[in-house]
């Protein structure tokens, strides 16, 4: 990869400079994201939008409390970027987003 050799040891974050790649961890949250304002504006009817906040019951506790999705993207993602659930709603907004 960018004719670089595993004995040249180059730092992954460089090699995503040099290659023009996101890191993963952008990319899934902006995935996240995007899939979070797809399900925001469907109707309320929508099992998928129901599934938001659906929490599976573990056999074993747990050290900490599991989050749901919805947690995640709004308590994480959604305030690392400081936009709202409000912005969601407005389909051109949250594209620009």
């Amino acid at each position: 990869m960018c004719r670089v050799k595993l004995s040249g040891k180059v730092a992954s974050v460089e090699l995503r400079e040099r290659s023009g790649l996101a890191d993963i961890g952008a990319v899934l949250q902006r995935n996240s994201l995007r899939w979070y304002g797809h399900v925001l504006q469907e109707d309320g009817s929508e099992w998928v939008k129901k599934c938001m906040d659906f929490v599976v019951e573990s056999a074993r506790p747990r050290d900490r409390q599991n989050r749901t999705w919805n947690e995640v993207v709004e308590g994480r993602d959604m305030k690392s970027l400081k936009i709202s659930k409000e912005d969601a709603l407005v389909c051109s907004k949250w594209q620009r987003l």
